[in-house]
């Protein structure tokens, strides 16, 4: 029997959705669900939630609900992470203190000062989470959908056994969103995807075998409405010659190009950004209004009856990645895994975002070559100012940190070095109480 544990189950939107999927699967619909969260109401509220996918599926599956995390994770074959390090409260400064000097974020949980610290912090609790693994189910893999993503698993990679991958949704999202562009059906669409989390390139996008980049183009130079729809990414796009993932708000960010002046804001980032509108810390305004809005939602959705098309399984890579891993069909995915010669242009052994087949034996990543040097010059950059922050946290250097903000682009774009080291040493000292890696906290 298999036991598939959550540890930040309190996710309870994402944690029932992937247990539907899950169940979908014959050689899972008897897996034991083990639930764990700090939170002993909303991991309650989870419960609930994943009980009434069981009964109206009618599934043989147990779920278990815990607050012991070695509890939880005792003989797990499949362990997911969806952990927020702190409460809004906490994370709110991560993007507030940066506004104070001018940096405008959006999301702030990736890269750029808001990311780095948000990794600082995350780290540590991740760290003990893997070291529990090691002790209660050393051959379980991990999952992860925890931000940030490529920081996150580029620092575990390099200091466990256990096999990790992290998970995204943005290749796939934005795959479909090209797909619809164009007017073809998803399930006649190829691609080569590459590069790192949020700043993979379409390499290859290909319609019935046919390279669909210039329907793209057409598409996105001849329909305002398009063009409208993601005016970072689409520019990116007529500048480099390669789409690029993760929404534009996100990717507004990870650039010098769109957020450095209010008009530049105004004229790109606020407008036209698909889902999430660009402007400033839209996604940390969305957890505050969930915090506060959570129990009435969760009690909505529990009273309403399940339809059988609400069973029905869609296309969270997680739950084929398990039945591919437990003997099922192999399943093929972009996966965030260690860069073990995969991209030559990227630095060997940061954490990639490449295709990745699954199977019972395991993770086989794709040896993707070079990226293009117009894509690769701004995701080298990212990528090695990530492995700098990795670096800087495992050597508790925080002169390490605020030169890793240093060659940050958006807050280079903004800020002069002593202004960056001011905003760094404001971050260090508001957020000292959870970096405890660190023995001194001024740069």
């Amino acid at each position: 029997m298999t036991k598939i544990t959550f540890i930040g189950a309190g996710s309870l939107g994402f944690t029932s959705e992937l247990v539907r999927d899950l169940l979908t699967f014959p050689l899972l619909e008897a897996a034991t669900i083990s639930l764990m969260d700090i939170n002993a109401e909303r991991l309650e509220w989870a419960k609930k939630g994943v009980e009434k996918l069981i009964a109206a599926g009618d599934r043989p599956a147990r779920v278990e609900a815990t607050l012991e995390r070695a509890e939880a994770l005792k003989d797990a074959d499949v362990v997911l992470t969806t952990i927020l390090a702190g409460s809004t409260e906490i994370w709110r400064h991560d993007i507030e203190i940066p506004k104070k000097y001018g940096v405008d974020i959006n999301v702030g949980d990736t890269r750029g000062p808001s990311g780095i610290f948000r990794f600082l912090r995350t780290i540590n609790p991740m760290l003990e989470i893997v070291r529990d693994m090691e002790k209660y189910c050393p051959r379980a893999v991990l999952l992860n959908y925890t931000n940030p993503m490529a920081m996150l698993c580029a620092a575990l990679q390099r200091q466990t056994f256990i096999p990790i991958t992290g998970l995204c949704h943005s290749v796939q999202g934005t795959a479909m969103m090209l797909a619809d562009w164009i007017g073809a059906p998803f399930d006649e669409i190829d691609y080569l995807c590459a590069g790192i989390n949020h700043q993979a390139w379409y390499l290859e996008y290909r319609w019935n075998g046919e390279d669909a980049y210039p329907l793209i183009h057409r598409a996105i130079t001849e329909r305002p409405d398009i063009y409208n729809e993601e005016i970072v990414r689409n520019e990116m796009y007529l500048a480099l010659g390669k789409y690029v993932t993760e929404s534009s708000g996100h990717n507004s960010e990870y650039n010098p190009w769109f957020r450095k002046r209010p008009d530049l804001i105004e004229k790109y980032c606020t407008h036209g950004t698909g889902w999430n509108p660009g402007g400033y810390a839209y996604i940390l305004q969305e957890y505050q209004h969930n915090e506060a809005t959570w129990k009435d939602q969760v009690k909505e959705r529990l009273a309403q009856p399940l339809r059988p098309e609400d069973l029905r399984r869609e296309h969270e890579y997680a739950a084929y990645i398990i039945n591919a891993l437990r003997g099922g069909d192999m399943f093929k995915f972009n996966g965030n895994v260690r860069n073990t010669h995969l991209i030559t242009n990227l630095p060997e052994g940061a954490c990639v975002e490449v295709p990745v087949v699954v199977d019972r034996a395991g993770f086989h990543p794709t040896h993707v070559g070079a990226l293009p040097a117009e894509c690769a010059l701004l995701t080298q950059l990212s990528s090695g100012i990530e492995e700098m922050v990795i670096t800087a946290s495992i050597a508790g250097d925080p002169t390490m940190v605020y030169r890793a903000i240093a060659h940050d682009p958006l807050t280079a774009a903004v800020l002069s070095l002593a202004e960056i080291r001011q905003m760094t040493n404001e971050l260090f000292a508001q957020h000292e109480a959870f970096l405890p890696q660190f023995k001194h906290h001024v740069v």
